[in-house]
């Protein structure tokens, strides 16, 4: 599949099958983060695996946005590592984590896997149920899993998009 399609064809999944990921394809998953590009190549990263029963659980405490996914990645990244700019020390972690999840996301859909960026999320119960160091900062969570049988994307949503010509710019904004 050509990467416009996949792009084009990838939505956020909200309803999963119970069937579980297999590692081979998790490992996959996680490979592509590891792959992304991030500022000074410092990758701050830290992605968490949510996949035992008891952990999953935990986090239905923190979202109703889990979707009953059979599993899910925090992708958080580490204050102490990011690399922040000389002008105003604006943080660059936020940014690195989203490409991050943005490459897992996208590898995921390869796959036959689906996902849903979640950022609805309560941070202090995430980090307080999953005993996260606090020089790491939650940023996104994905609930990852096989879609199930009538799962479909939001016909609101979905095909939804401005035109090309509404969100880019040449030489000056207007």
């Amino acid at each position: 599949m050509k990467f416009i399609e996949l792009a084009q064809d990838r939505y956020s999944l909200r309803k999963f099958s119970e069937k579980p990921v297999e590692k081979e394809k998790l490992d996959l998953v996680l490979q592509a983060g590891s792959l992304a590009p991030t500022a000074c190549n410092n990758q701050p990263q830290k992605i968490l695996v949510i996949e035992s029963e008891e952990a999953v659980a935990k986090l239905k405490g923190c979202t109703r946005y889990h979707f009953d996914a059979p599993m899910a990645l925090l992708v958080c990244y580490d204050n102490t590592a990011s690399w922040k700019r000389s002008y105003d020390s604006k943080d660059s972690g936020d940014v690195d984590a989203s490409i991050v999840g943005t490459h897992m996301m996208l590898q995921a859909a390869e796959l036959g896997l689906g996902t849903t960026w979640v950022g609805h999320f309560d941070p202090d119960a995430v980090i307080k149920a999953f005993s996260i160091p606090e020089n790491l900062v939650p940023v996104a969570l994905f609930p990852l899993g096989y879609p199930a049988d009538d799962a479909e994307p939001n016909p609101k949503l979905h095909p939804s998009r401005k035109p090309v010509e509404k969100t880019v710019f040449y030489n000056r904004f207007s």
